[in-house]
């Protein structure tokens, strides 16, 4: 027998998966909840059960991904070495979906702060980008108690502009055929330096 809590995860990964599907194919305007229920094969009460709006749905899809970045940092940190190299690493190989106009949560991310005067999404966008700077806090601090990161890191304010890059390079991903001098191999340099011994 399945469990409450079991069908509701499946539910909302049947949800996220097809929404992502969708995405990919019409975009973010064009996706109604119609073709969500289509698609995921459920019904309009089910989906309502546990969404209000498809911009909810779009919100989860960003913090799924956030969350999936966290799972695989703890994952490096509690098998590995107590060293820098492994745990940055995985990070660092979720940095250059940020440059990928194609990627899912930059498409949602841009969809989504165009409709700021929302206040459903406009809450959304916030409790993303704390949660963004809490887990990057918590990336740095976790680094400083195992001793590869200086204490010196001011982790508040390092977390909040690694956040703020993050943003400004998923925002330029929509922006077509722009020079850039600073990409993800950059960013991704900046922070080994910064946060290296």
């Amino acid at each position: 027998m399945v469990k409450q809590a079991d069908r509701r995860k499946q539910t909302i990964q049947l949800l996220l998966s097809s929404t992502k599907s969708l995405i990919q194919q019409k975009g973010c305007h064009a996706v109604t909840m119609k073709d969500i229920m289509d698609v995921s094969g459920l019904s309009k009460g089910a989906i309502f059960h546990y969404v209000n709006s498809k911009d909810e749905i779009f919100a989860w899809v960003l913090q799924e991904r956030l969350e999936e970045t966290n799972e695989q940092f703890m994952d490096e940190v509690e098998r590995g070495e107590r060293n820098f190299e492994g745990p940055m690493r995985r990070i660092a190989g979720r940095l250059s979906v940020l440059e990928d106009p194609q990627d899912v949560t930059n498409k949602v991310l841009m969809y989504l702060l165009g409709k700021e005067e929302d206040p459903a999404v406009a809450e959304a966008l916030k409790q993303f980008y704390a949660r963004s700077v809490e887990l990057s806090k918590q990336w740095i601090v976790t680094g400083q108690q195992h001793g590869v990161i200086p204490d010196s890191i001011n982790a508040d304010q390092t977390a909040e502009m690694f956040v703020l890059l993050s943003f400004g390079l998923r925002i330029r991903s929509s922006l077509s055929d722009l020079p850039t001098t600073f990409g993800t191999d950059s960013f991704t340099t900046f922070l080994f330096r910064m946060l290296h011994h």
